[in-house]
């Protein structure tokens, strides 16, 4: 009989998570009846060592607010999740746990398939563990970029609508207007956007939070975070490789 196969997501306040039912639609559809994902909802990230001692547990999906807290708890990371200094995919096999970055590959998926010429400027809201993979991208295609954080140089406070009309590049990392909270919106001078802005949210549920229909009405065009959910999903299961070859 086939080894049982468990994967599995760790997060916090996670209910709302795409993931379980994501991969379990994908062992339907392979056939693969030996394979479990499960949600592990967690306060503290020392909980986590609760989570590795599940018999079988071949890999983990790793989501806010552990992207970073997560490092310590690993034997080894890949190149790519040791510079971007965050992990959202774990790979364990013969008792190593390693640390992969899958954000990266998913939002760069994203921003090649909207980008155009004059997007050569950013902002990036936030500074978590997605903003982390985000900024490692924007440098690799030599984007200039700004981030906007509550209480940085740069913060949701003073930042102008002169500042954002010279950043025609807008990446939302925060998780302000996930479900359940979908009325909620960060401040952000609306009014600086232009039909030449491209905003990419990184949000995923709701389908459109509050900040991309605000975005939408002052004419900029929209992303929102599903298509680089599926990639970075997708690029998961490819590191974990448990489908039979």
């Amino acid at each position: 009989m086939d080894q049982h196969i468990k994967l599995g997501l760790i997060g916090k306040n996670i209910s709302y998570s795409f993931s379980k039912n994501y991969f379990e639609t994908k062992f339907k559809k392979l056939f693969l009846k030996n394979h479990t994902y499960s949600i592990f909802d967690l306060n503290e990230i020392t909980e986590v060592d609760q989570v590795f001692k599940n018999q079988n547990l071949t890999g983990l999906n790793v989501t806010i607010p552990f992207k970073e807290k997560i490092i310590p708890y690993l034997d080894e990371l890949s190149d790519e999740a040791q510079k971007i200094g965050a992990v959202n995919t774990i790979l364990i096999r013969d008792n190593i746990k390693k640390g992969f970055n899958t954000d990266a590959f998913g939002f760069e998926k994203t921003l090649l398939l909207h980008k155009k010429d004059h997007h050569q400027s950013a902002l990036i809201l936030g500074d978590g563990g997605a903003a982390k993979a985000v900024k490692y991208i924007l440098e690799k295609h030599e984007i200039a970029y700004q981030t906007v954080t509550r209480s940085g140089e740069l913060n949701f406070e003073n930042l102008t609508e002169e500042t954002v009309a010279n950043h025609t590049l807008i990446v939302q990392c925060t998780p302000v207007g996930t479900f359940p909270n979908v009325e909620d919106c960060l401040d952000f001078p609306f009014a600086g956007l232009t039909s030449q802005h491209l905003i990419i949210d990184l949000i995923y549920n709701p389908d459109y939070t509050s900040f991309i229909k605000m975005a939408s009405e002052n004419d900029a065009k929209t992303v929102n975070g599903f298509y680089m959910l599926e990639q970075q999903a997708e690029k998961a299961w490819e590191i974990w490789n448990v489908q039979k070859k």
